[in-house]
């Protein structure tokens, strides 16, 4: 099979029909929780193979091959009465514990939130059936998941998921290249999302494995938490069509809601790698379990804080944020503050408008730090559009070959970073400059020419900027001028 994208279309085609799937998000929960138990039963077949002692966590009944994979079989009403009467409530309720049974945790974890929206047995039997066309243990098929997986974000997003900007996969092997994770280092990403920063660090990790040990090591370093339902669902299948045997290291659970003294020593990792959700607010209570000084609701900020918490001395991170975190004042500078005294910030890449298209307009940053020793300069470098490109969008997103100058420029850690020159988009900054400005580190490229922003987004903001302060001088001009005529009575 060339393309799985057609199957996937027909298959939604056919959702459309059905009375109970109201929009895109709904029918794309009712693809995903398919999906994971088709990919679930794919990686058994493999595991039976390899382990004379392997035994499913699912009740037998239950197993995607003995009640979806025959054409002919269970549809109609007794389709639905086994789905929502037997199926959902047995696999919301497997015995099951992280360690004496992580993969029925796993399981029970998946469809602890999930959903059967389908009212109609004979439509679901068709959906079923398109899916069988899919064969997740043939490589070139597994390969076109990662294609199908995109679609799905795709569609996940333009569904209206505001808060939530799924990264670009060069984005994502960029950071990766640059942290470079190592066989042995615990790998964490606090806001897990789908999946993408996890499985280009099994990527990278898989390459340095040579034996079933360091392969065994490998399964275990990887680690996240997804606070939705939906994207940890579809992160965990992402994992297991990646060779992830177990994949309960990423848990369903909102990072921020722990308090941070409740972390022990034996929790730090090596590796933090992320991309936060910004523009989002916490619950209420969620701050308390921060220290008093940088307490807040904003999302962004306060995974700032855990991050940093988080990491071993001499943990490494990257992570992407906007820029209203980076000239943002307040709690925002002590934030800054902090995290310059505990942490080696030592690169920023300034990524250019349109790299989170169409989720976002807003303006983008790779932040790259150690744990351990204090900011002494930022390396700041101005990631440019490739030539003939004015900006990206769907069709036309970002690539990892743009990444190459970066590449090149960057140096190691050790001691490769003074090696580094300034250029045209690569400039750097004392701490003496960064605390005379209040810790704001949206710093311009001293090299670029003043440039007339063209930008709608841009441009109203600073439409909106001028109209507040020409009202606010209005304000001031009413004020001085009644004060005069009053002094005048």
């Amino acid at each position: 099979m060339s393309n799985l994208t057609p199957i996937i279309k027909s298959l939604q085609d056919v959702m459309r029909q059905d009375a109970g799937i109201n929009g895109d998000a709904q029918r794309i929960e009712q693809m995903v929780w398919l999906l994971f138990l088709k990919v679930f039963d794919a990686q058994e077949e493999e595991l039976e193979l390899t382990r004379d002692d392997y035994r499913s966590p699912i009740p037998e009944d239950l197993r995607w091959r003995n009640w979806a994979t025959d054409p002919e079989g269970i549809t109609g009403d007794a389709l639905l009465d086994f789905v929502n009467n037997q199926l959902f409530p047995r696999l919301k309720n497997l015995a099951a514990d992280p360690v004496r049974n992580p993969r029925g945790w796993v399981v029970r974890g998946v469809f602890e939130d999930a959903n059967n929206f389908m009212k109609s047995g004979q439509l679901l039997r068709q959906v079923i059936n398109k899916l069988g066309a899919i064969d997740f243990n043939r490589q070139a098929e597994r390969h076109q998941f990662n294609d199908l997986y995109e679609k799905i974000l795709r569609d996940l997003q333009s569904a209206g998921n505001a808060g939530e900007f799924y990264t670009p996969r060069a984005v994502t092997q960029f950071m990766v290249d640059m942290v470079n994770p190592r066989l042995g280092e615990r790998v964490f990403d606090p806001a897990t999302g789908t999946g993408g920063f996890l499985v280009c660090a099994i990527e990278h990790l898989r390459k340095q494995v040579q034996n079933t040990e360091q392969e065994a090591l490998l399964q275990q370093s990887i680690g996240g938490v997804e606070k939705k339902q939906l994207p940890h669902m579809l992160c965990v299948t992402n994992l297991m069509l990646h060779g992830v045997e177990v994949p309960s290291l990423v848990v369903h659970d909102n990072t921020l809601r722990r308090p941070l003294r409740d972390y022990t020593p034996g929790e730090r990792v090596d590796v933090v790698m992320t991309n936060p959700p910004f523009g989002g607010i916490e619950e209420p209570g969620i701050e308390q379990g921060f220290p008093a000084d940088v307490r807040t609701k904003e999302t962004a900020d306060l995974f700032l804080v855990l991050i940093k918490h988080i990491l071993k001395p001499g943990g490494r991170a990257a992570l992407v944020l906007p820029d209203g975190t980076l000239f943002g004042e307040g709690v925002k500078s002590r934030i800054k503050e902090q995290l310059l005294a505990e942490c080696n910030l030592h690169t920023i890449v300034r990524l250019p408008n349109g790299v989170f298209a169409p989720y976002t307009g807003i303006k983008t940053n790779l932040l790259f730090f150690t744990k351990g020793q204090p900011t002494e300069a930022i390396w700041y470098y101005e990631h440019p559009y490739p030539s003939g490109v004015k900006s990206y969008n769907k069709t036309k997103p970002i690539r990892i070959e743009e990444f190459e100058a970066e590449k090149a420029w960057w140096g190691a850690e050790v001691d490769g970073f003074a090696a580094r020159v300034e250029n045209e988009r690569a400039w750097r900054v004392g701490i003496e400059a960064i605390q005379a400005a209040g810790f704001n580190l949206d710093q311009k490229n001293p090299h670029a020419a003043e440039v007339v922003s063209h930008d709608p987004d841009e441009l109203l903001r600073d439409y909106a900027r001028f109209q507040t302060a020409a009202r606010d001088l209005r304000d001031q001009m009413k004020a001085i001028l009644a004060e005069s005529l009053g002094a005048r009575e």
